[in-house]
């Protein structure tokens, strides 16, 4: 059964993350530069929170207000549930179905190391197995 460590090392990335008072139109902004739906929210390299697409349909157009004057800290997610390495793939989508997430942040010792996404998940859990009955597949 693949990892969360087997995931990452197919993407090598450093997980993409924002500062708490930066606006919410900046991280909109940097998640269409990276083509992400989620980012960190950090202070230091402590992960204080995340912040989501959903967050910003839930928490600022639907309240009506202006992307430019909201803090990510106003709308983003406190209570993260995040992942190590060695969870599998099965562990992670029980969790996110079972908290509502779509993004899961990767800590080791308390310090994020990345971010797997629902579609990461179900892409590897495919791959995993085509891989059971020998079957390649092109990336």
């Amino acid at each position: 059964m693949h990892t969360v460590a087997d995931m990452l090392e197919r993407k090598p990335r450093e997980p993409n993350w924002i500062a708490p008072l930066a606006s919410v139109h900046d991280a909109l902004k940097c998640m269409n530069e990276k083509n992400v739906g989620a980012l960190l929210v950090q202070i230091d390299d402590i992960l204080v929170g995340i912040v989501s697409e959903r967050d910003y349909v839930r928490k600022v157009i639907l309240d009506r207000h202006a992307s430019g004057s909201k803090k990510v800290s106003e709308v983003m997610t406190r209570d993260v549930v995040t992942v190590t390495p060695q969870d599998t793939v099965m562990h992670c989508i029980a969790l996110m179905r079972r908290h509502h997430v779509r993004h899961l942040p990767v800590l080791v010792e308390g310090k994020a190391i990345g971010m797997v996404s629902l579609r990461d998940l179900f892409l590897d859990a495919i791959q995993e197995k085509f891989e059971e009955h020998n079957v390649k597949i092109q990336s």
